[in-house]
């Protein structure tokens, strides 16, 4: 935690966090322009923004895209904000909740959290049924190969779709899938409006890509929720994908996932 509260520490490091909140996803060149700072000290407050895991940058084509990572202030807030008063952790739990919420013009959601465990042991995580349902509450119907149909059971109720289909599948390093079709029995089942739902069902279809890398003794896990133009699932994702990456890395380092995120929270 201490490269966390040092990055903190810094203004100029600060602003980059809030430029990536007010717009998240944003090149090395945009950061510049937008805050009217020089290249190198851009590129050396992100370098430590990056190592303290509250910034990710991921590759698109020849450019390198930056976003926001909430992981690590939510670990401060689990970990220590109830052993304080509310109004000495003030300034921590408005950043927690700004890191946390995506961005209405941003096209992607990412998160990035390390894992005390190997990568077989994420990978089974993420495809075994037996694994998912403890800590999502939703459970898979595919052979895991590039191409193939998915059919999702969350509370007993079956989403199936030509469009939900496996995009990548290389174990223990990448595996990538279409989001899930947003039907009548499905909002029924976890408690979402029909206002909702037809936000949702209007929208374009979505994808998700989990890519697993060694860090020394950990697994670093980067998901990355491209949403497009689905604002409506763009503001359940800020809220989804922590409490379901929090409870996954729970279970696999403690064998107990975190209780299952509710209904209304739970489409990622």
């Amino acid at each position: 935690m201490d490269e966390v509260f040092k990055a903190l520490a810094d203004p100029s490091r600060r602003r980059l966090l809030d430029s990536l909140n007010a717009r998240n996803g944003q090149s090395l060149r945009e950061l510049c322009s937008g805050l009217d700072m020089a290249r190198q000290s851009v590129s050396k407050h992100l370098a430590v923004l990056q190592a303290a895991n509250l910034v990710t940058a991921i590759r698109r084509g020849r450019e390198k895209l930056h976003y926001l990572n909430a992981e690590p202030i939510n670990a401060i807030a689990d970990r220590w904000i109830s052993h304080y008063d509310r109004e000495r952790v003030r300034a921590l739990a408005d950043l927690k909740q700004a890191l946390e919420t995506t961005p209405m013009d941003s096209n992607a959601f990412v998160y990035t959290t390390y894992i005390n465990t190997t990568p077989e042991k994420l990978w089974q995580g993420l495809t075994d049924p037996a694994f998912t349902r403890r800590y999502w509450g939703v459970q898979f119907e595919t052979d895991w190969k590039a191409g193939s149909v998915m059919t999702w059971e969350e509370q007993g109720a079956k989403t199936s779709h030509p469009g939900q289909v496996v995009l990548e599948s290389d174990p223990y390093r990448r595996l990538s899938y279409t989001w899930h079709t947003f039907t009548p029995e499905w909002a029924k089942t976890v408690g979402v409006s029909e206002e909702v739902l037809a936000q949702l069902a209007a929208e374009p279809r979505s994808k998700v890509a989990f890519e697993i890398e060694p860090a020394g003794e950990l697994v670093k896990l980067t998901v990355t929720h491209d949403v497009g133009a689905a604002h409506t699932l763009a503001g359940m994702c800020s809220q989804g994908w922590p409490a379901i990456l929090s409870s996954l890395k729970t279970l696999l380092e403690t064998g107990k996932p975190l209780p299952t995120p509710q209904p209304d929270r739970q489409e990622a």
